[in-house]
Formats: C-alpha cells, sequence, structure tokens
C-alpha cells in the first residue's frame, strides 16, 4: 500500500518518516512554508536513533499526483479545524479505474479528539480512527522531531464507528515494522475517549507553559473531572487509567523538553487551535446532557482567542489562570443550580 499522509506535521511527519525508514511507499502533503522547505531539502526528521533526510514526495493536493491509485491509504493528520477542507479536496480526488477516494479509499484519522472521523463518515465510505499515543514536536518548517524510545508511539486503530477488517489489520502490520505499537480494536473510541480527557490538559500547557505550580496542577484535575462526568452523563465509556497504563508501560520514553500540540500551534503562530474539539468536546456535551462545564468553556475560549489573537504560547501566568478559573466556577455556581433545575422542569 502506498500511504499519503496529509499534514506531514508533528503527528504526520512522524509517521511518514517512520514508514519510510521500514521502506513503505509514502507520500506527504502540506502548505506554506512547510511544504516549501520540505521540496526543496526534504523532511528533517529527528529521533533518539538520529537524525535523517527524508527526500520523499511531496505535494500540496492530489492533482499533483493524477488518478490515485487503489493501494493508497489516506492517512489524515491536519488539525480537526482544518479536517473539512482536506477532506473534501482529497474525498474528490478520481482513481484509477474509476470512482472518487470518498467512494474507494480507506482514510484513517490519526488526530486528537473525536471529531475528525464523524466529519469523514459524512464523505467517505471507509473510515479508521486511530488513538495516537506519540509525542512529537513540530515547529520550524521542515523539521519534525520525535522523542520516543524504544517504540515511537503506540496507536490504537480500528474501524469507525466499530470493527475491524483487513484493511485495518494490514495498516497495522505495516506501522509495527516501523517502530509503532498498533494494536487492533473493535472500541477503538474507548481508548480516544480517554485520551480526550488526557488532552484537556493541552489548553492549559499552551497558554501557561511551562506547567510548574501544584495550583495549575489541581486546576487540570478539576477540568478532567468535569470532562468525566459529563462522558458519565453521556454513557460514552472510555478505557480506564490502568488499562492505559498497562497498554503503554515503559513502552514510549521520552524527556519531556516542549510543549503538546496545541502549544505548538501557538509557537507557530497558525491563528488556529483544536481546542473547540478537545475542551470543546465536553462543553458541546456537558450542554447536551445538562453538565455544567465552565472549566472547560473558559479554557476553550481563552485557547481560542490566543489562537485568533496570535498571542505567544505560555504568556498567561499560572496564577493568572488559577483565578480565571475560579471566578468562572464561582460564576456558574448560582446559574448552573439554575439550569439544573429548569432542565430537570422541562423533562419532566
Amino acid at each position: 500500500m502506498r500511504y499519503i499522509v496529509i499534514g506531514a506535521g508533528a503527528i504526520g511527519g512522524t509517521i511518514g518518516a517512520r514508514l519510510a525508514d521500514a521502506g513503505h511507499e509514502v507520500v506527504l502533503v502540506a502548505r506554506g512554508a512547510h511544504y516549501a522547505a520540505m521540496k526543496a531539502d526534504g523532511l528533517r526528521f529527528r529521533a533518539p536513533d538520529g537524525e535523517r533526510v527524508h527526500r520523499l514526495p511531496v505535494v500540496e493536493g492530489p492533482d499533483s499526483l493524477g488518478a490515485l491509485r487503489t493501494d493508497d491509504v489516506l492517512v489524515l493528520t491536519v488539525k480537526t479545524q482544518d479536517c473539512e477542507v482536506a477532506l473534501d479536496t482529497w474525498g474528490a480526488a478520481r482513481v484509477a479505474g474509476g470512482g472518487t477516494a470518498a467512494e474507494r479509499l480507506p482514510v484513517v484519522c490519526a488526530q486528537n479528539g473525536v471529531e475528525s472521523q464523524r466529519i469523514a463518515l459524512r464523505r467517505f465510505r471507509r473510515v479508521y480512527g486511530v488513538c495516537v499515543w506519540l509525542p512529537s514536536i513540530f515547529v520550524e518548517p521542515g523539521v519534525v522531531s520525535a522523542p520516543g524510545a524504544p517504540l515511537t508511539g503506540v496507536l490504537h486503530l480500528g474501524r469507525h464507528p466499530h470493527g475491524v477488517d483487513d484493511t485495518v489489520r494490514r495498516i497495522a502490520a505495516d506501522l509495527e515494522t516501523a517502530r509503532f505499537e498498533a494494536p487492533v480494536v473493535a472500541d477503538v473510541a474507548r481508548w480516544q475517549y480517554a485520551k480526550l480527557l488526557g488532552n484537556l490538559a493541552n489548553a492549559i500547557n499552551a497558554l501557561s507553559w511551562p506547567v510548574a505550580g501544584e495550583e495549575a496542577w489541581r486546576l487540570y484535575e478539576r477540568v478532567r473531572a468535569e470532562g468525566e462526568s459529563v462522558l458519565r452523563a453521556a454513557g460514552i465509556p472510555h478505557v480506564s487509567g490502568q488499562e492505559q497504563q498497562e497498554a503503554h508501560g515503559d513502552k514510549v520514553r521520552w524527556a519531556r523538553g516542549g510543549g503538546g500540540s496545541s502549544w505548538q500551534s501557538l509557537t507557530r503562530g497558525t491563528g488556529t487551535i483544536e481546542a473547540d474539539y478537545l475542551n470543546g468536546e465536553i462543553v458541546l456535551l456537558g450542554r447536551l446532557y445538562g453538565v455544567p462545564t465552565p472549566l472547560n468553556e473558559l479554557l476553550q475560549r481563552l485557547a481560542t482567542a490566543f489562537a485568533r489573537e496570535r498571542r505567544p504560547a505560555g504568556s498567561l501566568p499560572e496564577a493568572e489562570l488559577v483565578r480565571l478559573a475560579d471566578e468562572a466556577v464561582a460564576a456558574a455556581g448560582a446559574g448552573g443550580v439554575a439550569f439544573s433545575q429548569e432542565d430537570h422542569a422541562a423533562r419532566s
């Protein structure tokens, strides 16, 4: 199979580089300065086993490839806020022998959150989800770093909305040759929702990196508790922390020397951030099921404003963030009780 990695940044660049290392055919899709850098000088991939330059085919869109092949696999690794444009562009691409990519090819959604595969399923017949456990960094055009060792990452894969098939088994087998562990599971969403709870810290990380104070860590615990309450109310299952730990163990170790994916977005000044699909997912479910989520709503709003205004990553002091969080909870107190009572009355 040929892997077309749509969004060759931190996650996509790492997956593409590792697959290429293992001898698999890879095409990288990028735009802007990152596309220009890789087109001119290749992808510089940095990992514990050394730095290599991968001179792989790099394109901005499907037109550069002509008709897609029947053995192509589309690996979607753009941020969720960029999914619709990417899916519309690649879904309409023609496939050799007739039909479009949306009709004939598999698309693998390898992103944080849970929304991208739902967006994909509106367009593509064959959609696969990935729970991405993969430390990686992309802040400089043409350069991607993956500090994890001995494995580069753990990627749980399954068909969306559920199930497994031969295609996902073949993709997992290829990933297993490329320094990943790639368990095939019929319930990949359970893993993704557990990862979502961890990703609720991304906004804290982006706004106030490096997070060092006890109050900031307690803030994350409160933010996560909101998320857990929402998932319980919605009846959405997720794997436990113990199950996650057993799956990951010491397979991917790295020295934490930089911020997460949302921090990287602010650092690159992209103007957008994934908070609408991380903290915003909890806010959405809270509104649907009558669970107040003032902390996640605050983080979603702040992170989005920071991205839109291109404010520097880590420029909000921890103490100020904690103060704003306490104010948000206090302001939601009486309102939250009133909302619950009104909601109960409406349902009865």
